[in-house]
């Protein structure tokens, strides 16, 4: 005996319509920014050049004035003047990372991919409500600061480092080498580069130690500013290079042009990444040995990272005194191994106890900056590197950041050690005479 199933009843039709989400006020200013970019996007292209700000402007408001229009939106004084100027930013500048370029407090902007930007702010970091709408816009506003460099950023050449206009530091990171989308890292720069008088407001330096670097520069003595990510070494060595006297000529060599120098006799040089076939690079290697035929009086590396440290040491101990450089490390002692291992990567098979005395011989001073738990950025030891003894590279601390609170904020000061360098008599003979109170003395009356 057959058993019959029973079918269920089957509804033959249409699905029932959804109702679609209504958009947010913002989903909607963003849609209209988007649409005022398309439609302006052949006019642009037609022109050539957005120079004329002032015109490109009046496009822009015109276009969004017929956007709004048929979209029959309405919108508040406010909100219009909003959408307007991400329109403004989306064409002329660089989209949702236009006003954090233009606070002065925001120090550092994180983009990790188009949903997440963060920033630093007072030494730290926090989500900003700013986004980008895709991974395509974030990669147009990537290739907008790249591309009048010269450079490119692409599946075969997935990082750049870049330079905006003002000085600022850019480094971007795409797919596939990041598994989060594009990431923009932008360290800014300060409209007006800090000088001494910021530094010591700051607590980053002393009264005492500025008058020593002051003299110490001016001598023509061999600096490196050591210091990790973030701690100021370039502003640091900013700093140091304004005390170089405007009759003298100086090279600058780096990766993205970043020191801002105000002397007249001034070269400025960048290294250049290979192009699309691979070909082209300029080390700053390079540009350190075609520097020495440039009848320099002073060389500024911007950071020395690879072999090129070989060829500044040996710059340093063939005249060309008064080199002025920058390094990543943790202490000054670090910096001495630092300056060992990137000599070994220049690939001259050189005995160890070689490079310890280039070392000895052409560094005169390390200054170390460091940046403190509570975001502050300090100088935390000043060393004199005064020779050799056996194998080991000899440091006399002349500087030393004490700390006296125990809180969240730092509170101490950069006290003189009491030692007076080898190099004083040096300095006094180039006309610098450093008073004893420099130095922790008490002069006897």
């Amino acid at each position: 005996m057959s058993t019959k199933i029973k079918q269920p009843n089957l509804v033959v039709g249409p699905a029932p319509a959804t109702a679609p989400t209504p958009l947010t006020r913002q989903e909607m200013q963003r849609q209209l920014v988007f649409q005022v970019r398309e439609r302006l996007v052949s006019d642009l292209r037609s022109l050539g050049s957005l120079s004329d700000t002032e015109m490109v402007q009046r496009k822009i408001a015109g276009a969004f004035i017929e956007v709004l229009g048929e979209s029959g939106l309405v919108l508040t004084r406010s909100e219009r003047e909003q959408v307007l100027e991400r329109a403004s930013a989306e064409i002329l500048g660089y989209g949702p990372l236009d006003p954090l370029l233009h606070d002065d407090t925001i120090t550092e902007i994180m983009a990790n991919g188009p949903d997440q930007v963060y920033i630093e702010r007072g030494g730290k970091i926090e989500l900003t409500p700013h986004v980008f709408d895709d991974a395509a816009h974030l990669m147009r506003i990537i290739e907008r600061i790249v591309v009048p460099l010269g450079r490119r950023v692409d599946e075969a050449s997935p990082m750049v480092d870049a330079r905006l206009p003002d000085g600022s530091r850019v480094n971007a990171i795409i797919p596939p080498l990041s598994l989060i989308g594009p990431v923009l890292t932008i360290r800014k720069f300060s409209r007006v580069p800090f000088g001494v008088a910021e530094l010591i407001s700051m607590g980053t330096c002393s009264d005492e130690l500025i008058e020593f670097l002051q003299a110490c520069v001016r001598a023509r003595l061999n600096i490196v500013v050591s210091g990790g990510t973030g701690s100021g070494k370039t502003t640091l060595l900013n700093v140091l290079s304004s005390f170089i006297p405007d009759d003298e000529r100086i090279i600058t060599i780096e990766d993205a042009a970043e020191l801002q120098l105000h002397q007249e006799h001034l070269v400025t040089l960048e290294a250049r990444p290979a192009n699309l076939e691979g070909q082209g690079q300029i080390t700053i290697r390079q540009l350190v040995i075609n520097a020495l035929r440039m009848r320099p009086d002073r060389i500024i590396v911007g950071e020395v990272r690879g072999g090129e440290a070989l060829d500044m040491l040996q710059a340093m101990n063939t005249g060309h005194d008064g080199s002025l450089t920058t390094a990543h490390s943790n202490s000054p002692r670090d910096t001495v191994r630092r300056l060992e291992t990137m000599v070994l990567m220049a690939g001259m098979d050189l005995p160890l106890r070689a490079i310890r005395e280039q070392v000895a011989s052409a560094i005169n001073l390390i200054v170390h900056v460091q940046r403190m738990r509570d975001g502050s950025r300090k100088v935390v030891e000043v060393a004199e590197v005064s020779g050799m003894e056996g194998e080991v590279v000899l440091l006399q601390d002349i500087f030393l950041f004490r700390e006296t609170g125990k809180g969240t904020a730092v509170e101490g000061r950069l006290e003189a050690t009491g030692v007076r360098p080898k190099f004083a008599e040096r300095v006094a003979k180039a006309g610098y005479e450093l008073r004893p109170e420099v130095f922790g003395y008490v002069r006897c009356k």
